[in-house]
């Protein structure tokens, strides 16, 4: 009998320990993040993590990588490898051919007209007078995961873009964000529209009355160690570097203080627009209380002063390198922000890039690299030429932008031309010009002589309403904008090998070396929050990571 009753005793207890087991099972499953921050930091390389390695402090970067799970081969899977198509691909975990956002400007296939992509004709300015405040979500045409966030918890998560970019700020906090605030040069604040809402919020009027941009400006750009002390970068003064307004040459100290009082947007050009940007990111998780609530909250922020700095300075310049030494400090004082704020092992961060930069033309042709200009006024002039004497019809050609060719499909029916005649004759002028390597018919993709993975991202950047149908790829080392400074856009590793670390909340220490693609970012944080994918994403949850 005793033994009877120790069997019963031990199976209950089993039973016990069992559903004991799937509560704690459950609970975990049910877990989540209080609050989730998306770092894109503008034109940041992947090497970038690691050429000023030696130079960060312990708490920006080092801890990222110290602390946090680093995907090291993480890349751009479209084209063209620009702004809004970045930030629009990491949040809706799609492709442009998708989402719809096929450069920060695109021309209509329909109508003609040139869009800016995030303007907004039916909006109205909130904050200023300027149409700095005439924008919003509508042309993005999917899902982001801020969005899916916000519908798995019925409204309940709070989301908010923060940038000095409008389009930085809009396209990752989604159609549905709480708020989404970017900075208005006009009057030097920050500033959103009626999408969102009718009047800024108490705390970011408070933010902008104390006037933190003329604070930060008051003083001449001084490098932040010894000039002496940048050995990853070349001489202060080299010809490819470009000039601030009022500026001889382009050396420090960067003497911009009075530049500001007459033109505040030059805070874009230096890294106090990256301090500027994380401060307002703080007030606004006081302001909307993020990661004090019952659902996960989800602040997206965009340091763009690397962009800016690195377009006019160059990748080699003392410039950038200043500026990234300066965001270590400024992302270890946010992350002890965080630590105090939401606490330590609550929050979630990812850190990555909307896309890279070239070295400078000048500065690869000084080191013997191939490289060249790509000069799209002289090629289009070349290109009506051709067209006009091979078909007796001038003017063909509507626009050549984001390295896609655009027709007049209207005169070509009315001229009664062969179309495909017309985008045959344009494919074998490209391909025929100096620095470039090829050219291809969209439409006729399949029968293009384009090697991998190069088809595959002009086939993901494609939207026949939003895109021309022709598409040029330069070689390596060639692309357009000017020979100072530098750009970006094209296929090449330098514009499409971004960094992306994941740390804090559920995440492990270490690193993968497997190939993993920006539209993965969504799917991967989907994954850890167990809810829906966004409405167009094709990427797949880092698996590692999880």
């Amino acid at each position: 009998m005793n033994g009877m009753k120790q069997a019963v005793v031990a199976g209950l207890f089993g039973a016990f320990t069992v559903l004991q087991g799937l509560t704690a099972s459950a609970q975990v499953v049910n877990e989540k993040p209080k609050l989730i921050v998306g770092i894109v930091v503008d034109q940041m390389r992947w090497d970038y993590l690691y050429r000023y390695y030696d130079r960060y402090e312990n708490g920006g970067f080092k801890r990222l990588l110290g602390e946090g799970f680093s995907c090291e081969n993480t890349y751009i899977s479209h084209l063209p490898s620009f702004t809004a198509v970045g930030h629009s691909t990491v949040y809706t975990g799609s492709v442009p051919a998708i989402h719809g956002i096929t450069g920060n400007d695109w021309p209509d296939q329909v109508t003609g007209r040139k869009w800016y992509c995030t303007e907004d004709t039916l909006v109205q300015p909130v904050g200023t007078t300027s149409s700095a405040g005439k924008m919003s979500p509508r042309n993005l045409l999917a899902s982001t995961i801020t969005d899916e966030l916000r519908l798995a918890t019925n409204f309940r998560s709070k989301v908010v873009g923060v940038s000095l970019k409008d389009r930085a700020s809009i396209l990752p906090a989604g159609h549905t964000p709480n708020g989404a605030f970017w900075f208005d040069d006009a009057n030097a604040s920050f500033v959103t529209s009626s999408w969102y809402m009718n009047e800024l919020p108490d705390w970011v009027k408070k933010f902008n009355k104390r006037n933190e941009p003329k604070n930060l400006m008051s003083k001449d750009w001084e490098t932040l160690y010894p000039i002496k002390s940048y050995k990853q970068s070349t001489a202060d003064d080299v010809e490819w570097e470009g000039l601030s307004a009022g500026e001889k040459s382009p050396v420090f100290p960067h003497e911009l203080k009075d530049v500001y009082k007459k033109d505040p947007g030059i805070i874009r050009s230096t890294p106090f627009g990256n301090t500027l940007t994380l401060n307002f990111a703080k007030a606004a998780i006081d302001g909307y209380d993020l990661g004090k609530g019952e659902a996960t909250d989800f602040l997206t922020i965009n340091c763009a002063s690397t962009d800016y700095v690195g377009h006019k300075y160059g990748p080699n310049s003392i410039e950038v390198e200043d500026t990234y030494l300066r965001l270590d400090k400024d992302l270890s004082s946010f992350f002890s922000y965080l630590d105090q704020r939401v606490g330590k092992g609550n929050y979630l961060v990812f850190l990555t890039a909307d896309h890279g930069a070239a070295h400078s033309i000048r500065f690869m042709q000084e080191h013997q690299l191939p490289a060249g200009q790509v000069e799209r006024s002289k090629l289009a002039a070349g290109l009506d030429s051709v067209l006009t004497e091979r078909f007796g019809v001038s003017k063909l050609v509507s626009s050549i932008m984001n390295y896609h060719v655009s027709f007049d499909k209207a005169k070509i029916k009315a001229s009664k031309l062969d179309y495909n005649a017309v985008k045959a004759e344009t494919v074998n002028y490209f391909q025929s010009q100096p620095g470039i390597q090829f050219a291809a018919d969209l439409d006729n993709i399949g029968n293009s002589p384009l090697p991998e993975p190069i088809k595959s991202m002009a086939i993901n950047g494609y939207n026949p309403k939003r895109t021309g149908a022709v598409i040029i790829i330069p070689e390596p080392g060639w692309f357009e904008g000017s020979l100072k400074g530098t750009t970006h856009g094209n296929w090449n590793p330098f514009d499409i090998h971004i960094p992306l670390v994941f740390m804090g909340w559920h995440v492990k220490h270490g690193a993968t070396n497997d190939t993993v693609h920006m539209t993965d970012i969504a799917a991967t944080l989907a994954a850890m929050l167990h809810i829906q994918m966004p409405n167009g994403c094709v990427g797949k949850p880092v698996k590692d990571l999880l």
